[in-house]
C-alpha cells in the first residue's frame, strides 16, 4: 500500500492530481458512452425518458470512488509518464477487473432489492473495455510522443550501433528513443544470438552478428558504437575498438559491469567512454563472495590511506559486504573530504546504511593511532597508506622509511595489542628483487608483518600486485594530461613493460586473499601478461580520437633512477604455491626476522634519521634489514 505522505511531495502531488482528474473524466465519459451504446445511440429515447440521466447521477459517484480506490491501491497515480510499460498496463487491467466485479455485485443486489437503479448487465462490461482502452492510451501517450513523434524532429543526433540486443541493450535503446536530451539515435543492433537475427526491437533491426561488424559499418553511415553487454570479454571489446577505428568511428560508449551498479541494471546515464583498461585482454575476476562476505560482514574495518587509489576503492567495495563500520584514515584532508562525498552519494544510491567514520591522521603518529584503536573496536585492518612513487622516494628516502616502515610497524604493533583479527598489508611487485628505495621499504613492511605473524591472536598477511590502471600518479593520468596539452607523450623506453590490473579487480582479489590468510602469508596476485608501455601510449592517443606520431608525438626519455626495464614476474624470486583461487598464489619465503631484531633496526633508523644521514647509509641499513644480496644494485 502506498504511503499517503508520498502524495504530499510536490512532484508526486502534481502527478497524482493530473492522473486523478484525467481518470475521472474518462470514467464519466466511459459510463455515458456505454449507456448510449446500450440504447443503440438513441438520443431521443434517452432525452425523453430521463432514465440515462438517473443512472448517471446514481452510479457515476460510486464508479469513480471504486475505480479510483483500486487505481490508488495499485500505485497507478504515481507512475512516471515517460516510463510507462507493460507492467502498468497489467495493473490497470487488474484494477478495472476488480472494479467490474464490485459493480456487478452491487448491480445484482439492486436487481434483487429494487429495480429502480438497476443497470443493464452489458453496460459495466462495455464500460470496462472503454475505460481500459482510454486510460491506457492516456498513460502511454507521452512515451509514444517521445519515442515515435518527437524523436523524428531531431536530425542532429549521432547515429549509433548498439552491440547487444539483450535486456541491457533493449533498455538502452528504449531510453535513447524517449530521452530528448540523449544525443544518440540507434539505427541497429548487433547480437550473436541466432534467434534474434532480423528481429526488430523497438522498431530497431538486429543487423547481424559481431563477426559481421566490419561489413555492417561499411554499409551504414555511423557516428558511434554503444557496447551494451556488461560481461563482454576484453578481447571482443578490443576487436570492436580496432574495427571502429578502421572506419573512423571515434565515439565508443560502453556499459559498466553489472556488479558495479547498485540497482543491477543499466541506463543511459551509466554509459561511459571506452577506457584503456577495457582493451586489456584479461579475464574477468571472480571471487568466492560467500567466504568474503563471511569474513567482512558485521566487522569494524580500518582502512589506512583511505583516499588513495587503492584505499578509496577498498572503502567503496567494502560497502557491498555489509560491514558494521568503516573507519577511513587518511593524512590528506582534501582527498578524504572528496571521498566522503563520493561514499555518501554511493550509499544513497544503493540504499545502504553503512556507518563510515572519516579520520584525518598520519600512520607515523603513534599517539593518534593509539587513540584510534582505543576509540574503536577494530576487527580488520587494510593497510594501504604508503609512499609509492619510485623516483621521488630515491630523492627522499627518509620519507619512505618513516611511512612505509615505521607506519607499518606502528599499525602492526597496535593491531596485535588490541586484538585485531586480521591485518592486511597492501604490498607491491617492486618488493620483489627491489632495486629502489620504495621497493625496499615495501619489502621491509612485508618482513614486519611476517615477524608479527600471529602476535596477540592477530593474523598478518601481505598481498602483492603490480601496477593498477588509473591510479594517481600512474602512467595513464600522466599520458592523458600530456595528450590534453597537445603532446608529446613521454615514454621512458620503447621496450619498457609492466604488469597491470584494474583497481576494482585488484581490490576484489585482496579481499579474497585476506579471507583465505591464516597468518604470515605473502599472497601474490596473477597479473596476467605484461603490457608494453609504448602500446598503451599509442592506444590512449587513439582513444582520444587522435593518431600517434601524426597528431601527438611520442618521445623517449630514458629509464629513471630506481626503475627496471622489465619487472620480474611476481612469483620469480621465491616460487609460489597455488591456492584454491586460480588468480592467487602464496609466495614461498624463507626469510624470517625476529621481532626483537626488527625493533633494533628501527632504533638504528631513528638514530640515522636524527642525524645528517647520507642516502647510501639508508640503503645499507635496508640491505641489512631485509637480508638480500639482490639489493646490490640499490
Amino acid at each position: 500500500m502506498l504511503n499517503v505522505n508520498e502524495v504530499l511531495k510536490p512532484t508526486h502531488r502534481k502527478r497524482f492530481l493530473f492522473f486523478l482528474t484525467a481518470d475521472i473524466i474518462i470514467f464519466a465519459f466511459s459510463l455515458y458512452l456505454s449507456l448510449l451504446l446500450r440504447f443503440d445511440l438513441n438520443f431521443d429515447f434517452v432525452k425523453k425518458s430521463g432514465y440515462l440521466y438517473k443512472l448517471l447521477v446514481y452510479w457515476l459517484p460510486m464508479i469513480i470512488l471504486i475505480k479510483s480506490a483500486f487505481f490508488y491501491t495499485n500505485r497507478l497515480y504515481f507512475v512516471s509518464w515517460s516510463f510507462v510499460s507493460i507492467e502498468e498496463f497489467f495493473r490497470i487491467s487488474i484494477s478495472l477487473i476488480a472494479s467490474l466485479i464490485f459493480l456487478m455485485i452491487f448491480n445484482y443486489l439492486y436487481f434483487v432489492i429494487t429495480k429502480e437503479y438497476f443497470m443493464p448487465r452489458s453496460v459495466p462490461v462495455t464500460d470496462f473495455f472503454i475505460s481500459l482502452v482510454s486510460i491506457s492510451a492516456v498513460r502511454i501517450s507521452k512515451r509514444f510522443y517521445l519515442e515515435r513523434i518527437k524523436k523524428e524532429k531531431y536530425n542532429t543526433d549521432k547515429k549509433a550501433l548498439v552491440i547487444g540486443a539483450g535486456l541491457t541493450g533493449e533498455r538502452i535503446v528504449r531510453e535513447l528513443l524517449r530521452d530528448d536530451k540523449a544525443n544518440f539515435y540507434p539505427i541497429g543492433f548487433i547480437d550473436d544470438s541466432e534467434d534474434k537475427q532480423e528481429l526488430y526491437i523497438h522498431n530497431i533491426k538486429v543487423l547481424g552478428k559481431l563477426c559481421e561488424l566490419d561489413n555492417i559499418l561499411s554499409s551504414n553511415q555511423l557516428d558511434a558504437i554503444i557496447i551494451a553487454i556488461p560481461s563482454l570479454p576484453y578481447k571482443k571489446v578490443r576487436k570492436i575498438y580496432e574495427i571502429a577505428k578502421k572506419h573512423s568511428i571515434n565515439t565508443i560508449k560502453i556499459v559498466p559491469s553489472i556488479s558495479k551498479l547498485p540497482e543491477n541494471y543499466v541506463n543511459i546515464k551509466d554509459l561511459r567512454d571506452l577506457k584503456l583498461e577495457d582493451l586489456l585482454a584479461r579475464k574477468p575476476v571472480k571471487i568466492d563472495e560467500t567466504s568474503v562476505l563471511s569474513f567482512l560482514k558485521g566487522k569494524t574495518i580500518l582502512v589506512t590511506g583511505a583516499s588513495g587509489s587503492i584505499g578509496s576503492e577498498i572503502v567503496m567495495q567494502l560497502v557491498r559486504f555489509e560491514p558494521a563500520e568503516i573507519i577511513a584514515f587518511e593524512i590528506d584532508e582534501t582527498e578524504i573530504y572528496y571521498l566522503q562525498h563520493r561514499i555518501d552519494y554511493m550509499l544513497k544510491r544503493m540504499g545502504r546504511n553503512v556507518k563510515v567514520e572519516y579520520v584525518v591522521g598520519d600512520v607515523k603518529d603513534m599517539k593518534k593511532l593509539r587513540e584510534l584503536f582505543e576509540n574503536y573496536r577494530i576487527d580488520v585492518v587494510f593497510h594501504a597508506a604508503a609512499y609509492k612513487h619510485v623516483p621521488l622516494m630515491e630523492m627522499f628516502p627518509e620519507e619512505a622509511v618513516k611511512t612505509n616502515i615505521f607506519g607499518t610497524y606502528n599499525l602492526s604493533k597496535l593491531s596485535s595489542e588490541f586484538g585485531v583479527k586480521k591485518f592486511v598489508n597492501i604490498s607491491t611487485d617492486k618488493a620483489v628483487n627491489p632495486a629502489s628505495i620504495m621497493g625496499s621499504t615495501k619489502r621491509a613492511a612485508e618482513v614486519i608483518c611476517r615477524a608479527f605473524k600471529k602476535e596477540g591472536g592477530t593474523a598478518f598477511v601481505s598481498v602483492r600486485f603490480g601496477n593498477v590502471l588509473g591510479s594517481r600518479g600512474s602512467v595513464i593520468p600522466i599520458f592523458l594530461e600530456q595528450i590534453k596539452n597537445g603532446g608529446p607523450v613521454t615514454v621512458t623506453h620503447p621496450d619498457m613493460k609492466r604488469y597491470f590490473m584494474t583497481i576494482p579487480e585488484a581490490v576484489l582479489l585482496v579481499f579474497q586473499a585476506a579471507s583465505m590468510g591464516v597468518g604470515g602469508e605473502v599472497f601474490v596476485l596473477d597479473m596476467g601478461e605484461p603490457v608494453k608501455i609504448l602500446d598503451m601510449a599509442e592506444d590512449l592517443i587513439r582513444l582520444n580520437g587522435l593518431e600517434p606520431y601524426k597528431d601527438i608525438d611520442i618521445t623517449f626519455t630514458g629509464i629513471r633512477p630506481g626503475e627496471k626495464l622489465f619487472e620480474e614476474i611476481l612469483t620469480a624470486e621465491e616460487g609460489t604455491v597455488s591456492t584454491k583461487h586460480s588468480k592467487i598464489y602464496t609466495a614461498k619465503i624463507n626469510e624470517k626476522v625476529p621481532l626483537e631484531e626488527i625493533e633494533q633496526y628501527l632504533k638504528d633508523f631513528e638514530t640515522l634519521l636524527a642525524n645528517n644521514f647520507e642516502v647510501n647509509q639508508i640503503k645499507e641499513k635496508l640491505r641489512e634489514f631485509i637480508k638480500g644480496s639482490y639489493l646490490n644494485s640499490l
